[in-house]
């Protein structure tokens, strides 16, 4: 194993097999991702039937889509939206099959999809 120090104070590691390798993202991300699933699969055991549907809710909740875009002499300007949060839950909010566990999972999706608009925007 070795861990590797990149520009910005991000570490990733990586195993190395042979001539190939295994890379895993920064820490930060890894451990994130483990709560996400660790809340998902909770999530998911509350309800009776078709229980990969909170994954499904998710990972929609965390499509983000650009509406609007201007260049200019200074660079150039685009507007994100979470797109994917205001369909589902729209879609949520109008069913008959509303469960807490799916509107928490939209949520969660709803922080991924903020995450990535802040990261849009600083880069």
């Amino acid at each position: 194993m070795v861990i590797h120090y990149k520009k910005g104070g991000k570490f990733r590691m990586e195993f190395k097999f042979g001539n190939g390798a295994i890379v895993l993202p920064p820490l930060h991300i890894t451990i994130i991702a483990i709560i996400i699933i660790f809340f998902l699969v909770r999530w998911s055991r509350q309800l009776e039937t078709r229980r990969f549907t909170i994954f499904f809710y998710f990972l929609i909740s965390t499509y983000i889509a650009q509406i609007f875009s201007l260049s200019t002499k200074k660079g150039v300007f685009q507007l994100w939206i979470p797109l994917g949060f205001i369909l589902v839950f729209f879609y949520l909010f109008r069913s008959k099959r509303n469960h807490p566990s799916k509107m928490k999972a939209c949520i969660l999706g709803l922080c991924i999809a903020l995450y990535q608009l802040i990261l849009q925007y600083v880069r």
